[in-house]
């Protein structure tokens, strides 16, 4: 990705109170009174840039980054515990959650890469796919999640990248949508991971990328967003499959960007939080879903930032790490992932910034492309 995208994709900031903000604004950014870039932000002098951050951490609250550090790093090395039990067949998927909030914290040299890569490498099958752990079926969902995790380690080139590239691509269908795996179960989940997964290997023209849009556009509703199949109701997941999909292949002018903009801004609740469809509850796990499409239609203005910040934050166990779906209940990697990473994308101070359609961290999309 060029420095140019990823500066449009991430263009808005955090509203600044007046009061708080004549140190901060008296800067070579005038005009962008009352929004505060923090990408441009690094312009600023050292004092003003403290300022900001304190502000931001002051009236947002505090993200506990050690301890969501210890917190992942626990969870791998209880593999007794219930939450290793559970996850055991979808290992893979987890690595993917734990390693990427960990590298978005600027935590990943904790983990001993040999080790982790040479576990990957063991959950591929002849076909060319990986299953979710040592000894299971493969699937594209597994598959995706490996070449990632080895893309955050810059260690893409130990795989048979046409072997693996050669597994998705046999997995698309004839009306261009994708199977998961030989069952054939369909989804447009599926479209996004096999068109995520051939972009960063490079091998998009494995596809029928034409026919795989032409599906993609057919899962569309007469609200402005994006069903699993033909006529499936809305769902901010679906969504993010989709216009993530679509932005990728350079096919966003077939999305209605006001009219999916409205859709998705009307997730935001009271307390902050976004839902994943009208009357449902608010869960961390949405600040990825509904903020990623939202920003990569360029409407991620139409929602309070701050809010949402602050409801994210109050997810966290603050005592022994790791975020929740909502405040109060029991952590796990997966939401721990996705609030990191919708922080990342809400430019919270001390992270690194994330990708909104590969779903992972901009310097590992910018070493991938730029390398081409």
């Amino acid at each position: 990705m060029s420095t140019t995208r990823k500066r449009k994709l991430c263009k808005k900031g955090f509203a600044i109170e007046d009061k708080d903000r004549q140190l901060v604004l008296d800067s070579p950014y005038p005009n962008e009174s009352p929004q505060i870039n923090l990408i441009e932000s690094k312009g600023l002098d050292e004092q003003r840039q403290k300022l900001l951050v304190t502000y931001i951490r002051d009236k947002m609250g505090e993200l506990a980054a050690e301890k969501h550090v210890k917190y992942i790093i626990s969870v791998e090395k209880k593999k007794d515990s219930f939450e290793s039990v559970v996850m055991e067949h979808l290992r893979i998927n987890g690595a993917y959650w734990g390693l990427t909030t960990l590298d978005l914290l600027e935590k990943l040299h904790a983990v001993d890469v040999d080790e982790v890569v040479s576990w990957i490498i063991s959950c591929q099958h002849e076909s060319g796919g990986f299953g979710g752990n040592v000894g299971h079926d493969p699937h594209i969902l597994y598959t995706l999640s490996a070449v990632q995790v080895l893309a955050l380690f810059d260690k893409l080139a130990i795989l048979d990248i046409e072997k693996v590239s050669n597994y998705v691509a046999g997995l698309q269908n004839e009306d261009g949508s994708f199977s998961g795996d030989e069952w054939g179960e369909v989804d447009t989940r599926f479209s996004y991971i096999a068109i995520c997964c051939l972009s960063l290997l490079c091998h998009l023209d494995k596809i029928n990328v034409e026919k795989a849009v032409k599906y993609i556009v057919s899962c569309k509703n007469l609200d402005g967003g994006f069903g699993s199949t033909p006529g499936g109701e809305s769902h901010a997941g679906q969504i993010f499959c989709c216009v993530g999909a679509l932005a990728i292949t350079g096919s966003l002018h077939h999305v209605d960007k006001d009219l999916l903009g409205w859709w998705l801004c009307e997730r935001q609740v009271k307390s902050g939080g976004l839902n994943g469809r009208p009357e449902k509850l608010p869960d961390v796990c949405y600040s990825w879903w509904v903020l990623s499409s939202l920003i990569i239609i360029d409407r991620v203005h139409w929602i309070n930032k701050e809010k949402l910040v602050k409801f994210i934050l109050d997810c966290q166990d603050t005592e022994n790490g790791g975020i929740s779906d909502r405040p109060d209940d029991a952590v796990d990697v997966y939401h721990t992932y996705f609030g990191v990473a919708g922080l990342s994308l809400l430019e919270y101070p001390g992270l690194k910034a994330i990708d909104p359609a590969y779903a992972l961290p901009v310097d590992v999309v910018n070493r991938i492309f730029l390398l081409r």
